[in-house]
């Protein structure tokens, strides 16, 4: 599911953070996190970082609608986010919110902000990662991509009916195969 809006205000029982490896809460989401989580959510950070760049760990999530925060460390502080690392805190990410129990997580644009990484590339690898862990055995449910402005929103939409041509040609290219 793919909606435009804020990510801090999404009832869900989990919301993503892009991170940084130290769990500061910077700018961008981390710093709305911190704005209108409150200053709980840094303390539990301060409390397990640093962390490696590609891990995620799980907070509290403060005043937030949601029960958790998972901080996925997408960037070194001050550096970059590249593929390999989006990709391992993104799946990591899926992994924390179900040994969590969690049916709902709500995920950014991690690294296509701040991080420096392609947007378009970046909404491919979290498709991927999203649909191949729905394919395992998962607590989750429901993944939430939640992208702030139209632009973001709009790269998202169009990888995802890529995705969905892709799936269809496949389905046809099996069903001529097995005639």
């Amino acid at each position: 599911m793919l909606c435009e809006g804020d990510i801090t205000e999404q009832d869900v029982d989990a919301i993503v953070n892009a991170a940084n490896s130290d769990l500061v809460l910077g700018s961008g989401v981390a710093g709305a996190i911190r704005e209108k989580g409150g200053p709980s959510i840094q303390a539990e950070c301060d409390a397990i970082g640093p962390i490696e760049v590609g891990g995620a760990v799980a907070t509290g999530a403060g005043s937030l609608p949601a029960r958790f925060v998972i901080h996925a460390a997408g960037m070194p502080p001050g550096g970059n986010s590249t593929e390999q690392s989006i990709r391992s805190c993104v799946a990591r990410s899926l992994v924390v919110a179900n040994e969590n129990g969690c049916r709902s997580i709500a995920i950014p644009a991690i690294g296509a902000g701040i991080g420096g990484f392609s947007t378009q590339r970046c909404a491919e690898i979290l498709m991927e990662e999203a649909r191949a862990h729905l394919e395992s055995s998962t607590s989750l449910e429901e993944v939430r991509f939640v992208l702030w402005g139209e632009p973001t929103y709009r790269i998202f939409e169009m990888t995802k009916d890529a995705a969905a041509v892709a799936a269809g040609l496949e389905k046809l290219r099996s069903r001529r195969a097995a005639e």
